[in-house]
């Protein structure tokens, strides 16, 4: 009895996702806050709590992480992060400060302490790459002028969560000043070692893991990418940038149809990876935090769209189209998630999964309608700037 009420739980949860998906679609917004908004809605405290398994749901919350991060290393090679960093690094200064230090601002006023205004300075710093590309492509911006600073500047977040997370991770594991500053010393020479293993010998990891059928091809990335990942946490470097670090790795010879097969899975376990923090947020907790959250909302909407204004005019993009940059930049989704994630496993003040809860789904939600508006908007600011030049 005990295994049909489960089986019919998980495909009751498995059955709302997708439907919950479908009307994301419908809508043309983002499916992430909806996620959120189930996990909310059946977990601790909520509507209709469910007796689903933790075990299951935080593993296949974890092959979550590991599959969201292993794709969207795909899309990058060790060479095009590399080549972004030289060529935009101050603008991904500038964005990881203006974004970044609002959240730790409001951490530490709130009372998280140091490792909770690092664990916020990344919730609040980052774009969601996944939310981003959706809605560009959505809205038939993939060939526009400003959109290569948009990635450039997404490539460039990529990155520095790339050093960022295995810091993260060892400073939450230490329990000591020294052990902190031993363990980050650790994960960032793993980071180094993995890029230097990407640019020099991605092609024979590529080969490896490559040939035969597609069943095959999928089944020794899949292993492959958990494998690295446990190493990775074992490590204190982080399953996601383990996992991230190997995608880049095969960027370059992984071929199509495999990227292809691996995109599903992704989709089914980053869907649990959302209501399984939502589950374990208790909606009577939100309340709290909605002041700080919608404060950090309207900063952060502001932050990027000075963030994509900068970069687009670097690149000499006209007024219309630094608006949509900076609009296109405003959603956060996934990262900001896993970092909030492991923060509250970590034992930081609960709140700071709450205030995170918040704060992506309203930016979840407002982000992609801000990319919809922005070009009536920029088209009109043009027009204004123009009409003042000849008043003046």
């Amino acid at each position: 009895m005990h295994t049909a009420a489960l089986l019919v739980e998980l495909g009751a949860v498995v059955l709302g996702l997708g439907l919950l998906g479908r009307l994301a679609g419908r809508v043309g917004v983002s499916p992430v806050p909806l996620y959120l908004l189930a996990g909310l809605a059946f977990g601790v405290g909520g509507i209709l709590p469910l007796d689903a398994p933790e075990e299951f749901l935080d593993a296949a919350a974890e092959v979550g992480v590991v599959m969201l991060l292993l794709l969207l290393g795909l899309e990058y090679t060790a060479g095009d992060l590399l080549g972004n960093l030289r060529r935009q690094a101050p603008v991904g200064v500038l964005d990881l400060l203006l974004n970044g230090l609002p959240g730790a601002a409001v951490a530490l006023l709130l009372g998280f302490g140091p490792v909770g205004a690092l664990a916020m300075f990344g919730v609040t710093a980052i774009s969601s790459s996944g939310i981003v590309a959706k809605v560009l492509s959505d809205l038939g911006r993939l060939g526009n002028r400003e959109t290569p600073s948009v990635l450039g500047v997404l490539v460039l977040e990529d990155l520095q969560m790339a050093v960022y997370l295995p810091v993260l991770t060892a400073v939450l594991a230490a329990s000591s000043a020294w052990a902190a500053t031993r363990s980050v010393l650790i994960a960032l020479a793993c980071l180094v070692a993995a890029f230097v293993v990407a640019l020099r010998w991605g092609s024979t990891v590529s080969r490896f893991v490559s040939g035969g059928s597609r069943e095959v091809t999928l089944l020794r990335v899949l292993g492959l990418a958990l494998l690295v990942a446990g190493i990775a946490e074992a490590l204190h470097v982080s399953a996601a940038v383990g996992a991230f670090l190997l995608g880049i790795s095969l960027s370059d010879d992984l071929d199509e149809d495999a990227r292809r097969s691996l995109e599903p899975l992704r989709d089914l376990f980053a869907a649990v990876f959302f209501v399984s923090f939502g589950l374990r947020t208790d909606p009577a907790v939100l309340p709290p935090v909605l002041v700080p959250a919608v404060a950090l909302v309207v900063v952060g909407i502001a932050t990027k769209l000075v963030t994509g204004w900068v970069a687009a005019a670097r690149a000499g993009v006209a007024v219309p189209g630094r608006v949509r940059a900076g609009a296109a930049l405003v959603p956060r989704g996934e990262f900001s998630i896993v970092i909030a994630g492991l923060a509250t496993a970590g034992g930081v003040d609960p709140r700071l999964g709450a205030l995170a809860a918040a704060y992506v789904l309203l930016l979840a939600v407002l982000g992609p309608l801000l990319a919809r508006w922005a070009d009536p908007v920029g088209r009109a600011w043009a027009r204004r700037r123009r009409a003042a030049a000849v008043r003046a």
